[in-house]
């Protein structure tokens, strides 16, 4: 198999986090540094920054409430990492961004594989969240927002958006572009001063309080994975 996969099935990191080593130069198959695309069999020994691939350890789920000033990286030097932050016991990384000034829900494993299936429909799942503007929200902002915006190049897809009050909408994105909401909304000559993620597909952030996180259950489990299209999962 590929490496990008072989290394995300030990659960080490996604694939797309492999390809990043990859450009490092800090990946090595039989001693010699691997290449994009290299193929692995059974007997090759890969070395990652010259230490064996530690075993896969028993899959873990997490919802996080991030807070405020967090960043969705797994780089160690980024202070306000939110690998520090959680402080895991066992090395785990974020399923996707919610950027640095926005809070709620962030969902960490240390399985690869899943990260993987939730990037590849990343443009499908739904996203929720509770967003909070400058000025008073209009009909017509709830109808631009909903209808598509241009942005990034591109118009963003039509969406859920209703108004919970004078300064306060709820939206629903099938979409990731960077720092959407926010782009959307200063289209429309609005400033978000607050952004929360609320939902990430069947996953709801209810009850937990900012800076917690907790374990999936099973049954979200199943249901996350059952929208993500049958997947072999152990």
């Amino acid at each position: 198999m590929r490496i990008n996969k072989y290394i995300s099935e030990t659960g080490f990191c996604s694939r797309r986090a492999t390809n990043r080593l990859i450009a490092e130069r800090r990946i090595t198959v039989n001693g010699e540094v691997c290449e994009p695309g290299t193929m692995i069999s059974p007997e090759d020994v890969v070395l990652i920054d010259g230490l064996v691939i530690p075993e896969k350890e028993e899959a873990v789920y997490i919802a996080l409430h991030k807070p405020v000033g967090i960043t969705c990286t797994a780089a160690k030097a980024v202070e306000g990492n939110i690998i520090d932050f959680i402080d895991y016991p066992i090395r785990v990384f974020p399923i996707g961004r919610l950027d640095k000034d926005s809070e709620g829900l962030i969902l960490m494993t240390n399985d690869g594989e899943i990260v993987n299936k939730m990037m590849r429909s990343e443009f499908g799942h739904e996203k929720e969240y509770v967003v909070t503007v400058d000025r008073l929200i209009t009909e017509e902002f709830i109808r631009k927002m909903s209808g598509g915006i241009e942005i990034l190049g591109t118009k963003t897809n039509p969406c859920q958006v209703s108004k919970n009050s004078d300064y306060e909408f709820r939206i629903i994105l099938t979409q990731g572009l960077n720092r959407q909401i926010r782009r959307m909304a200063k289209e429309c000559g609005y400033r978000v001063t607050r952004l929360e993620r609320i939902r990430i597909m069947n996953i709801s952030m209810d009850g937990l309080a900012e800076g917690k996180w907790r374990e999936l259950t099973n049954f979200e489990l199943d249901d996350m994975l059952a929208q993500l299209d049958g997947t072999v999962h152990s």
